[in-house]
């Protein structure tokens, strides 16, 4: 009886977690144009900074896509999943601290306070829900789905600015920048 309580709670996330599921699918494939079109394009240090800005977002995307189908997988109780969002949150945090170091060492860019901000806070939270939310499974099931759906939209927000603050980069700052000091010293 409390097993289909428990399970009827998950059966409720379904929509929720196809929308945001099909979001990260889309949002990773956009990542991987974005990449391409930028490839003819590298700097000194690019590798290093993919390393610590744009592989993460893909990473992000990712964990996204497999949590929205691990939800909707016909489980017989919530003890499997919740084991999964554990794992998933601390090899999270364990990762985000590593993305830390990549962007502490890399020299194509100085991160700015929003960079450390999304790269790193904002994404140690989302891996904590996770983590926090496996915990309380069991004993409030209901509460830890509104906190692993809670660290899931973190996750895809933050892969969205984080996406988007690549592309704006590398278009506005690298390109736009590029033909701005060309056409001031074409005109000198």
């Amino acid at each position: 009886m409390i097993m289909n309580v428990i399970m009827s709670e998950i059966g409720k996330w379904d929509n929720f977690y196809v929308i945001v599921g099909s979001s990260a699918g889309a949002l990773i494939g956009l990542q991987f144009v974005v990449l391409t079109l930028i490839a003819n394009r590298p700097t000194f240090g690019s590798a290093e900074a993919g390393a610590a800005f744009g592989s993460p977002t893909v990473v992000h995307f990712s964990v996204v896509l497999f949590l929205s189908a691990l939800l909707n997988a016909p489980w017989q109780t919530i003890t499997v999943p919740a084991i999964l969002w554990a794992l998933i949150g601390f090899a999270g945090i364990i990762y985000t601290v590593i993305i830390a170091r990549l962007i502490g060492k890399q020299t194509a860019y100085e991160p700015q306070f929003e960079d450390w901000l999304f790269h790193v806070a904002l994404t140690l939270a989302a891996y904590a829900g996770f983590a926090i939310s496996s915990f309380v499974a069991l004993s409030h099931p209901r509460e830890s789905l509104f906190g692993v759906s809670g660290a899931v939209l973190l996750l895809l927000f933050i892969g969205i600015h984080n996406a988007w603050d690549n592309v704006a980069y590398h278009v506005l700052v690298k390109v736009v920048g590029k033909h701005t000091e060309q056409h001031t010293e074409e005109n000198k």
